[in-house]
């Protein structure tokens, strides 16, 4: 490179201390850096970028939990029941009755989050008033939409901080250990959602939970219910529901999986 070539790129660099076979070259502009490149500067912040939900919020501290339905904390599972097969379990669990709902899908997107919210209207024996949720991206974006649709208060974690939602991770573990690693199944979707549907209603209608004072969720409902109409005079919202379930037998040794006595 000749001293012309050299002083055109230090033109276009900005740069000074060039040297050729150990020596200086002094016709280089003396400034070390061109000013009219570094006049203005990118600002580029190191923080992560806040993601500002359109409807989402942190759950207010005077936010009081006081009957079913006023705090529902949703949770995804990853499933993988054999090798290279991934599958999504959806829970909900209210945090005042301990009532479950359950769903499991191939991919856990805002798409399947929402068909999941169908469900958890259909199966949540009473209104669902506020949800809580981490800050996966399945709850965001037509999920969060239709919760602001359906009136629902959609409330969203803090970062890195799973022990809030303690309810419902747990609800994953008992999940685990008591339907999956002992259901027969295939898991093909079709197979493993009749399955995992047949032990919600065994969750929520048979097994006691201690946090309940061994009663059933469906048994704590009725309790509730009937102390909060003998107050006002409300009419139990379970009647209903009774209706949808038949009567379930289980074996000495509890349920096995393989019932057809009810839906």
């Amino acid at each position: 490179m000749g001293k012309g070539q050299a002083s055109g790129l230090t033109t276009r660099t900005g740069f000074s201390g060039i040297h050729f076979n150990g020596r200086q070259d002094n016709t280089l502009s003396q400034g070390s850096w061109n000013t009219s490149r570094t006049s203005k500067r990118n600002h580029v912040s190191a923080r992560k970028r806040i993601n500002e939900r359109p409807y989402a919020i942190r759950k207010p501290k005077d936010y009081v939990v006081g009957q079913p339905g006023d705090l529902v904390q949703l949770d995804t599972l990853d499933i993988r029941p054999l090798p290279g097969q991934a599958l999504k379990q959806f829970t909900a669990r209210d945090t005042v009755s301990r009532w479950d709902v359950l769903g499991v899908y191939s991919r856990a997107t805002s798409t399947t989050a929402t068909h999941f919210l169908d469900k958890l209207g259909r199966n949540m024996p009473f209104p669902v008033r506020a949800i809580q949720v981490d800050g996966g991206s399945e709850f965001e974006a037509i999920f969060e939409g239709e919760c602001q649709k359906r009136g629902i208060k959609l409330f969203v974690l803090p970062p890195r901080s799973p022990k809030l939602n303690g309810c419902v991770e747990r609800a994953h573990r008992t999940h685990t250990e008591e339907f999956y690693e002992v259901t027969d199944s295939s898991f093909e979707l079709p197979d493993l959602r009749d399955k995992l549907s047949r032990w919600e209603t065994v969750y929520n209608t048979v097994r006691p939970h201690q946090a309940l004072d061994y009663l059933t969720p469906f048994k704590f409902l009725e309790q509730w219910y009937k102390a909060k109409e003998r107050r006002s005079g409300v009419t139990n919202v379970l009647d209903e529901y009774r209706t949808e379930i038949v009567t379930i037998t289980l074996c000495p040794s509890g349920w096995n999986g393989d019932s057809d006595t009810y839906h």
